[in-house]
């Protein structure tokens, strides 16, 4: 029995204080995504495995819990993700053939953590634009993720960006094989150069693209030098250049909405390279080494569900977010009233004062003072009816 209050590894409980914080943000944030035009929805939290894992769910499965439906018989999968959800009710529920913007919030599941020490329980809240190829939907992405990490009270943020096409086609022109691929693009996620070189001239190809796919573990800085990497890489054709100039556009049109933030250009930054198919993107904050929100644009997303069009979006964990801001006291006043009894007057304000926004919180046998640390006013009743004692500050 002694260990029956024990939660599984990777799951923690908020108490509370942070429970409350916790919804106060969610609350803001989602208040914010629908100031930009986002509407809310709320995707189950169980679903049939089947559908859960297609398309670009498919990269979840190791991470995805399992079970049977003792209904029918049919494998279920609780969410390790989101996103393809709300592609799934964007190509198969709305099946709108005009640009459409959707915001999500609440908790996933995941089998095993995607990186050391993280919780297997997030809350995750994003935000998803589709239908529209143009670059001022992924600069209005950036600009509601920027926006999100703000209303958070984060520090200075920086923003790392890059372009999956540069490295896609590069991989595309040398040739390499499946097994060949994921070795390369293990060893760009780890920036090893040594790797690279091994790899690299195991195959036989020109210096010149040799020497650019080992480079691009290195093809990152401030975005002046953007321009010297874009003259570096020409050479190879239009799809190069044309990822690389849609990945100028967007840092141009974020810079304009953003003017304050720190940008970074990084080529070999491919996080969901398996489904992204422009830009990507990752915020970081001071003090902490892991990014604090990521996205990127991922066409044809619901290609699967009979609704291919352009997407893009960003998603964050709360949970973790909260553990990052600012820690303000809650600071709510709370008001003590009498147990409830034949006094109308009384039953009416305390209603009233409910509606109003305070706390009210009401004794419940006459002697009981709940938890007068916690109170600020108290109601009394004086000559003219009931009114407000003052307590003495804590």
């Amino acid at each position: 029995m002694s260990d029956l209050w024990l939660l599984p590894a990777g799951i923690e409980e908020l108490m509370p204080a942070d429970a409350l914080r916790l919804e106060r943000l969610r609350r803001s944030l989602v208040d914010l995504c629908y100031s930009f035009g986002y509407d809310l929805v709320s995707p189950s939290l169980l679903e049939h495995l089947d559908s859960l894992l297609s398309g670009v769910g498919k990269d979840l499965e190791l991470e995805t819990f399992k079970l049977i439906d003792h209904s029918s018989g049919r494998q279920l999968g609780i969410r390790a993700d989101m996103t393809p959800q709300i592609a799934r009710i964007d190509a198969h529920v709305l099946r709108s053939n005009r640009p459409s913007r959707l915001c999500y919030a609440g908790p996933v599941l995941r089998a095993r953590p995607q990186q050391a020490a993280e919780l297997r329980e997030q809350f995750q809240l994003g935000a998803e634009l589709y239908g529209s190829p143009e670059v001022s939907a992924d600069a209005e992405i950036v600009d509601l993720m920027i926006s999100c990490l703000a209303r958070c009270g984060l520090g200075p943020i920086h923003l790392d960006i890059g372009h999956v096409g540069v490295y896609r086609s590069l991989a595309e022109l040398a040739s390499l094989n499946k097994e060949q691929e994921v070795k390369f693009f293990e060893a760009l996620q780890r920036k090893s150069t040594p790797d690279l070189e091994l790899l690299v001239g195991s195959l036989d190809l020109s210096p010149e693209l040799s020497n650019s796919l080992v480079s691009l573990a290195n093809m990152h800085g401030p975005v002046a030098e953007l321009a010297d990497i874009t003259a570096q890489l020409e050479m190879f054709g239009s799809s190069v250049s044309s990822s690389l100039e849609n990945l100028r556009a967007v840092i141009e049109k974020v810079a304009k909405t953003c003017p304050s933030l720190d940008i970074h250009f990084d080529l070999s930054e491919l996080r969901g390279y398996h489904y992204h198919t422009g830009v990507v993107f990752s915020a970081f904050c001071e003090g902490f080494g892991k990014e604090v929100a990521r996205g990127g644009r991922y066409d044809s997303i619901g290609a699967v569900y009979g609704h291919s069009r352009p997407a893009t979006g960003f998603s964050l964990d709360l949970r973790q977010l909260l553990c990052l801001s600012v820690r303000n006291p809650i600071g709510d006043s709370v008001i003590l009233a009498p147990p409830v009894g034949d006094d109308e007057a009384l039953e009416h304000l305390v209603v009233a004062l409910r509606d109003q926004g305070n706390r009210v919180v009401r004794k419940l046998h006459l002697g009981d003072d709940w938890d007068m640390e916690h109170v600020d006013k108290q109601l009394v009743l004086g000559n003219d009816g009931w009114i407000f004692k003052e307590l003495p500050s804590k």
